[in-house]
């Protein structure tokens, strides 16, 4: 039922290895393998290509360029600019130029290099500055205001300013990118992907094959991990797989390896903001104006909404009474960012959490109280950036609860203590909140579907729009018709995501999955329930209100007088129809980007984290020592899944910024491209504490399926406590002559250079 823990459904074949991912689909006698052919520059021209070597290597039996796609061969998610394959200009290293189709993958990517391609090669655009210098973007600037904040500016009694720059990330899901396709007798083409917009991928697998879209199924039982890296980026694996398998009437997989996935998929963009702060002597902020810049790469993808939420989220928790906000869309020669868990959020909220820090060490306060001054609070208090007026708002109880929960006055003063009498180790801690918003900010993604499928013995069949990646989105929405219809949940089977049977789905994105999904397979449970009582009661002669469904089956004045399997039967025998459809849009929501003003989300998730972390001065070497989080879930469906997304963004907010470092080199050649040189975190940097609570009785004010809350992507910038926390340890380090300018990810190398720069002042 809801709000019981349970496991994953597909927890036990996990862990035994009997789950069945997109590669582990039992080979058919015709199938052949794909490599992908990309440059070798940043930036320049195509002269000429040569793939006659290429034809004749072992087990090639076909090659594809941008001159075979009968379609389109742009497959831009929103805007133009990201063509399948390119013959003339390249963008960035490993741009697919060509691809290959052998017996086996090791011949098709042995086959991939014997291609002798020629290039007219210019510099590459690599870093933001240059881009902001010269206005070069994917997508126009766009400005949130509210006040007056250069006005405001001059007449505050303290200014600061300042620009920090936070890396990107790479998704490093265990599953990489990996689409099969196989083509039908009609001309049509079965796709099964590791795919998170699945109709997405049906749409342009449709345009690239000029076929209808009925001529396309995309599905999607499950995928080994996505955090947004195949929202977009995994259609280019089943248009290439689709394609092929059109041509040669067999069995197509597409799977990138390691290697090529991190070169030729999108990552979290990096980041350079900039900021300008006016604010009084008790640390109360009179005006902030903020620049974010991010770094797109090659193309638009998603990253007008990116950089869109980093703006929506750089105001975090706390009222700006005059502000103003400027979000840049930059331009590089490498490979185009895209979607990540928070999407843009975590870098807006790591601006306004510099800021914060920074102006607690000035004024020589603790961040903590300067951070619940600037709460957003009562009607004066209430009003965002963009113009959405806050409610429901339980920050500030949070944090209270959380500041005694985990003793945080008294470990900082025995930290401060620990700091003066420690040369060489030095600690940090820090408490800091989060408030993030629900909802797609595209409006028209804000909707769902349901398929529900009562047999006649009692059993149901689930299917929806939502896709699973690990998250336990496939048990929640079980659990919640289990609980709409008095079902036990082992009776419901929910399938796999498929554009034939739930159409126009949303991606499984901006932790909208339950919301949306959950909400639409209730109301069509609800409709399912109504015809079985309608049923009920004409058979009983009884009334409605009188009749109850469990677990056990229909329940009359306090007794089970038919099971599910009878009343099943009963119904179809009474030709009640036993299939319901549901339909969920969220509503209110609108954004006028015109006038920078709207409401954009239907609620904010809230949490707050606490963080103790210890620095060695000598090797820039980090830990975590503790970390306590209390995070508001509303009414939990499934309190061990909620936990475990917590912990798990925690974890992965940790190593953005932290350990994980996305290294190119002056060529554009991306250098971190696989285990052995990118670092993700491991199991030692776990907190040697970690203290995990949901916030109790706080059912969501919205109308929410189950008054829920979203959880997937809100935990992951807990973490920033942790970089806080650090940035406080490494003051500690320098008698704090100046306060750290810290950028992200806090590596050794980073910490090390930011102590460096702080002792030559």
């Amino acid at each position: 039922m809801s709000g019981d823990s349970r496991a994953q459904d597909s927890a036990v074949k996990h862990v035994t290895g009997a789950a069945v991912y997109v590669d582990d689909i039992s080979r058919t006698s015709d199938q052949k393998y794909v490599a992908i052919g990309g440059s070798s520059i940043a930036c320049g021209q195509i002269e000429s290509i040569d793939l006659t070597d290429v034809l004749a290597s072992e087990g090639v039996t076909d090659i594809v360029t941008v001159d075979d796609i009968p379609g389109h061969c742009d497959i831009g998610p929103v805007f133009p600019g990201d063509p399948l394959m390119t013959s003339g200009a390249v963008d960035f290293m490993g741009q697919a130029i060509f691809a290959v189709l052998a017996d086996t993958a090791d011949n098709a990517r042995r086959a991939v290099l014997s291609a002798n391609i020629s290039y007219h090669e210019e510099t590459p655009l690599l870093d933001i500055q240059t881009a902001i210098e010269n206005k070069i973007y994917v997508r126009p600037p766009h400005r949130m205001q509210r006040g007056n904040a250069q006005d405001a500016l001059p007449d505050a009694q303290h200014r600061l300013a300042g620009v920090m720059t936070v890396g990107g990330q790479e998704h490093f899901y265990l599953e990489g990118q990996v689409a099969i396709a196989r083509c039908d007798e009609d001309g049509g083409v079965h796709v099964q992907s590791s795919n998170q917009n699945p109709t997405e991928a049906q749409k342009l697998v449709a345009e690239v094959l000029a076929i209808p879209m009925n001529a396309v199924v995309i599905e999607t039982r499950r995928m080994g991990g996505g955090f947004g890296g195949k929202e977009t980026h995994a259609n280019a694996s089943c248009c290439f797989a689709a394609l092929f398998a059109v041509r040669n009437r067999c069995t197509v997989v597409c799977r990138l390896s390691r290697r090529d996935d991190m070169i030729m998929t999108g990552k979290r963009h990096n980041f350079q903001n900039r900021y300008e702060a006016g604010y009084k002597s008790t640390g109360e902020i009179e005006a902030l104006c903020f620049e974010l810049a991010g770094q797109c790469g090659s193309s638009p993808d998603l990253s007008d909404a990116i950089v869109d939420r980093a703006m929506f989220h750089s105001d975090n928790a706390y009222y700006l009474p005059n502000v103003q906000i400027d979000g840049l869309r930059c331009k590089s020669n490498t490979v185009s960012n895209t979607a990540f868990r928070g999407f843009g959020g975590p870098q807006g909220m790591i601006a306004m959490e510099t800021v914060i820090d920074e102006i607690a060490f000035s004024l020589n306060l603790d961040p903590l109280d300067v951070r619940k001054r600037n709460f957003y609070g009562e009607t004066s208090r209430d009003v965002t950036p963009y113009h959405q007026q806050i409610t429901d708002f339980n920050v500030p109880a949070i944090v209270d609860q959380l500041e005694i929960d985990s003793d945080y006055r008294r470990r900082r003063e025995a930290i401060i203590a620990f700091n003066k009498s420690s040369a060489i180790l030095k600690k940090g801690i820090a408490l800091t909140p989060v408030k993030f918003g629900i909802s797609f900010t595209a409006t028209h993604l804000n909707q769902g579907g349901a398929l529900l499928h009562l047999y006649s013995d009692g059993t149901l069949h689930l299917n929806h729009g939502g896709t699973e990646m690990g998250q336990g989105l496939f048990i929640k929405v079980a659990q919640i018709v289990s609980a709409e219809l008095g079902l036990a949940v082992e009776r419901i089977k929910v399938s796999a995501t498929r554009t034939d049977k739930v159409p126009n789905t949303s991606p499984t994105a901006a932790s909208s999955g339950t919301d949306i999904n959950g909400m639409a397979a209730l109301r069509a449970a609800r409709e399912l329930k109504q015809r079985l009582l309608s049923h009920v009661t004409e058979t009983f002669d009884c009334a409605e209100s009188s009749v109850q469904l469990s677990a056990a089956g229909v329940v009359l004045n306090n007794k089970v007088v038919q099971t599910w399997s009878e009343l099943a039967h009963s119904a179809y025998m009474a030709r009640v129809p036993l299939s319901a459809t549901g339909y969920y849009k969220t509503p209110e929501i609108y954004y006028d980007r015109d006038n920078a003003r709207g409401k954009p989300f239907l609620y904010y998730a809230n949490g707050a984290a606490v963080s103790e972390v210890i620095i060695d001065t000598l090797t820039g070497e980090s830990k975590i020592l503790r970390a306590d989080i209390l995070h508001d879930v509303g009414q939990s469906i499934n309190p061990a899944i909620d936990i475990g997304q917590i912990e798990g963004g925690y974890i992965q907010g940790v190593g953005w910024l932290t350990n994980e470092e996305l290294v190119w080199d002056a060529g554009g050649r991306l250098l971190t491209d696989g285990p052995a040189t990118y670092k993700i975190p491991a199991i030692s940097d776990v907190p040697e504490q970690f203290n995990v609570a949901l916030l109790a009785d706080s059912p969501n004010a919205a109308d929410t399926v189950m008054r829920s809350k979203a959880v997937g992507e809100p935990p992951l910038m807990l973490a920033i406590s942790v970089w806080s926390a650090i940035r406080q340890a490494v003051a500690a380090a320098t008698d704090s002559v100046a306060f750290p300018q810290l950028n992200a990810p806090a590596t050794p190398e980073e910490i090390l250079r930011c102590l460096s720069a702080l002792k030559s002042r």
